[in-house]
Order: structure tokens, then sequence, then C-alpha cells
């Protein structure tokens, strides 16, 4: 079992940054990948960022350039730097581990708010 715990959420103005942690309780050794999801108020939950177990990275069109994200194996640790936030980048930041051995299971935690003012 492995639990995920987001930290770093807040109130910024547009132009501002934010990063954002996801730590896990339990070794993430194994997970195929971390990413990060967001949620809009009205909206399906979406894809904003993964990283995978050889550290490729991969982002949505719509934060490339603006997000890294990175993987810190020893610490069972992700972040999310956020750079340039926009007011449309406001939503709840959901942090996912998924493990794929004969089947997929997904660990979600329980969200941290971003809310970007202009």
């Amino acid at each position: 079992q492995v639990q995920l715990l987001e930290s770093g959420g807040g109130l910024v103005q547009a132009g501002g940054s934010l990063r954002l942690s996801c730590s896990a309780s339990g070794t993430l050794i194994g997970a195929k990948t971390m990413a990060w999801y967001r949620q809009a108020p009205g909206k399906e939950r979406e894809l904003v960022a993964k990283v995978t177990n050889s550290d490729s990275t991969n982002y949505s069109d719509f934060v490339k350039g603006r997000f890294t994200i990175a993987r810190v194996w020893a610490k069972n640790t992700v972040f999310l730097q956020m750079n340039s936030l926009k007011p449309e980048d406001t939503g709840a930041y959901y942090c996912n581990a998924r493990f794929i051995a004969g089947t997929v299971d997904d660990y979600w935690g329980q969200g941290t708010q971003v809310t970007v003012y202009s």
C-alpha cells in the first residue's frame, strides 16, 4: 500500500510560482509512473505532468515551458515546480502513483488547492 500526501498549494498572483510536493509512505520503487493531475470546478481531472521510472517526463501542452516535474526516489517524493502561473491553472492538484504488474493500480493523494488570481 502506498499513501500519498500533497502539500505546497496556496493563493498566488498571476505570474507567480508555487512548488508542490508529494510525499509517499511506502516505497515508490516499482511505480511505473508518478504524475500530477488537476481538476478545476465543474471540469474533469486532467493530466498535468508525469515522470516514469526511467526519469522520462511528459507534460500537457498547457503547462509546457512553465511547469517542471521532478522525482527524488531516495526521499519517496515528487515535486511540481510551477512558474508563470495563470488564473486558468486554478484547481485542486492531485498526486498519482501508478503500478503495473499484471494489473494497473493507481494511488491518489487527497489533493492540494492552487488558486491563481489576476
